[in-house]
């Protein structure tokens, strides 16, 4: 099974592209600024470029491990690494399963599934922790739960 790496960079675009629209002042910017305590002149502050650059490694590592949520043949791959090497089995399991649920659609459900059950628990938890509202969760966790929704429509239906 071959990475695509492109749809790995695609998808880690994606995560900024939904991020401008996300946090724009016109859809939950001024929202999540006020909740989570930022000030202009804070954001003014920032090394945007670096910013920028972390942001999309970190998409980018997401979105290689969203490759094993979304595709289920990363499982069959995944068991053929071992000391058996590549079985006859796995070349007929391919043949028959290759494209199997590799659809946008699928994808975009495992992704969302992820969203829901992985970064939400996650961002919820620190949250609590530093005190933070509840609109300050469902702006951030609704924010990942929507990327990777569409992260994993790109990793999965992009073949």
């Amino acid at each position: 099974m071959e990475i695509n790496f492109l749809a790995i960079i695609a998808a880690a675009f994606s995560a900024l592209v939904v991020g401008f629209i996300w946090y724009n002042p016109k859809v939950f910017g001024t929202a999540w600024m006020k909740e989570a305590e930022m000030t202009e002149e804070k954001m003014n502050g920032a090394n945007m470029a670096k910013i920028f650059i972390m942001a999309l490694i970190f998409a980018i590592l997401l979105a290689m491990s969203l490759m094993s949520i979304t595709i289920h043949q990363m499982g069959a791959y995944s068991l053929v690494q071992g000391e058996l090497g590549i079985l006859p089995s796995y070349e007929t399991f391919m043949s028959d399963y290759a494209n199997e649920f590799r659809t946008f659609k699928h994808g975009a459900f495992h992704g969302i599934i992820g969203g829901i059950f992985i970064a939400l628990p996650i961002l919820g938890t620190n949250a609590l922790f530093e005190r933070k509202s509840a609109k300050y969760i469902l702006i951030n966790s609704g924010y990942w739960i929507v990327t990777m929704g569409v992260m994993g429509a790109i990793i999965c239906g992009w073949r």
